[in-house]
Formats: C-alpha cells, sequence, structure tokens
C-alpha cells in the first residue's frame, strides 16, 4: 500500500461534522469511551472516504477458525492485518503473528498466534481506510504533542464469533480485560440470530461505568486502554434453527 495522501489529521473534516468529532473526543477524555451509534458514524466515515461498505461487510463470511483458542471453543472466525500509520502516511505491514502477554490475556496470551491475513483488498478497501484515518485523526488529537509517536502500530482484527445451539459464543473469551494498547476501536458489522453481547466498561477499580450493546452495523465503542477494561457477553441464536453470529471489526493503536 502506497503513502496516504491525507492531510493533517482534521484537516478536512466537513464544518457540519466538527461538534459532532469534538464530541466524541470529549466523552473519551472525561471518561475513557464512548458508544456512537450508526447515524452519526456513518457520515463522519463518508467524510474520511467510507463507500461501498456492503461488499467490505461479506468479507466476514470469509474467515479462517480461531484455531489458539485456549478453552477448545470452535466458535471464533477472524482474520488480521497490520500497518503503520502516522498523518499522510499509511502502509500495511508484512504479516505477522498477533501477541499479546498472559498480563493482558490470561486464556490465550503469552504465544505468537498467526491468524489468516486479511483479504489484500479488503485490506486497501476504501471502508478499511477511511476508518483507519478517521480513528487515527481521533489518536493524534487526543495525544499531547509531546508524546505523540512518529508512527502508530495499527491491529486490525475481523471477528465472527458464531452461537451454536449447543454452545455460546464468546466475544471475549478472556473476560473483562485491557488489550495493552493505547487505543481500542470496536465497530459493528452485523448481528444475525443472535441474542445479548451486551459490552461492559468499568474502571480501574474494576467497577462497571458503563454498559451498551452494538446493534446496528457501524455502531462504535471507542475507549482508552489505558483507563478502563472492557468485556462482552456471551452471544446465544435466537433461533437454534438458523445461523447465529455477531460480527465486529477490532481496530487498537499503540506507539510503534
Amino acid at each position: 500500500m502506497t503513502d496516504d495522501p491525507t492531510p493533517e489529521p482534521g484537516a478536512e473534516l466537513n464544518p457540519a461534522l466538527e461538534p459532532v468529532f469534538e464530541d466524541i473526543e470529549e466523552g473519551l477524555l472525561s471518561q475513557g469511551f464512548v458508544l456512537r451509534r450508526s447515524a452519526e458514524m456513518r457520515p463522519l466515515l463518508e467524510n474520511f472516504g467510507l463507500k461501498d461498505w456492503e461488499s467490505f461487510a461479506a468479507s466476514w463470511s470469509r474467515l479462517g477458525l480461531d484455531r489458539y483458542m485456549a478453552d477448545g471453543g470452535r466458535y471464533r472466525r477472524r482474520r488480521y492485518a497490520t500497518y503503520s500509520m502516522r498523518p499522510g502516511h499509511l502502509v500495511r505491514k508484512r504479516h505477522q503473528p498477533h501477541y499479546q502477554s498472559r498480563d493482558y490475556n490470561l486464556l490465550n496470551g503469552g504465544i505468537e498466534r498467526w491468524f489468516r491475513p486479511m483479504e489484500d483488498a479488503m485490506a486497501a478497501h476504501p471502508a478499511m481506510i477511511a476508518i483507519l484515518r478517521a480513528f487515527g485523526t481521533l489518536a493524534h488529537d487526543l495525544t499531547d504533542k509531546s508524546e505523540r509517536p512518529e508512527n502508530w502500530h495499527v491491529e486490525v482484527h475481523q471477528f465472527r464469533i458464531e452461537a451454536q445451539p449447543d454452545q455460546s459464543g464468546q466475544p471475549t473469551p478472556e473476560g473483562m480485560h485491557r488489550d495493552g494498547v493505547d487505543w481500542v476501536m470496536v465497530l459493528m458489522v452485523a448481528r444475525q440470530n443472535v441474542q445479548s453481547g451486551v459490552t461492559t466498561i468499568h474502571n480501574a477499580q474494576r467497577e462497571e461505568v458503563g454498559s451498551f450493546t452494538l446493534e446496528n452495523p457501524l455502531d462504535a465503542a471507542i475507549v482508552d486502554d489505558h483507563r478502563v477494561y472492557h468485556g462482552v457477553t456471551a452471544v446465544e441464536p435466537i433461533d437454534p434453527a438458523k445461523p447465529a453470529y455477531r460480527d465486529v471489526l477490532v481496530v487498537t493503536l499503540r506507539h510503534e
């Protein structure tokens, strides 16, 4: 992927959308997390170049089974990509393993996990680039100038959590957690025949400070990973005779 000719973050934001963007930033500064519904997120992401969302979302039907589940579960499918990002520059990195220490992921941490790479066309899709540009702008704005990294290390996870009649699907089998990064965005892609999947947010003392359900495509939760923990309850099928799954895109940023 070549350099993205994006000007300084925020420079081309439609003035009509500035209050929405500022409100997201204020929420992250004041409480460490925000929930924004698709009615606000879609025009915001379209401002950064979102288009052809349907073909992007359709790629969730082509994910690979996550074979690293220490609980033995076969309910999670995923693909993975990494990027290097700074204003005006976005480059996909060579495929690499995902690694978390057991300090952050007691269930599956401590090993290199080699997931299927995100399809090239999806990694360069206008929807993907728009999401990264928008999230990068937020991180740029919210990081003190003296602490901004030269580059952000970006990790992108496509997740499908499947629910079976005899086994619920676990979006966060590691439980309430932090990811060991700076910022996390969870973007809803699809909910098909599932119930529950409630996101809970907890403060440093692990007290619940927020609870909500991502319901519609482009509903988004954004968290300051230094300040809050997050988790998602299990999903179960509404009609056991039909396919049931929860699709999300998770994007994390940390200092490179």
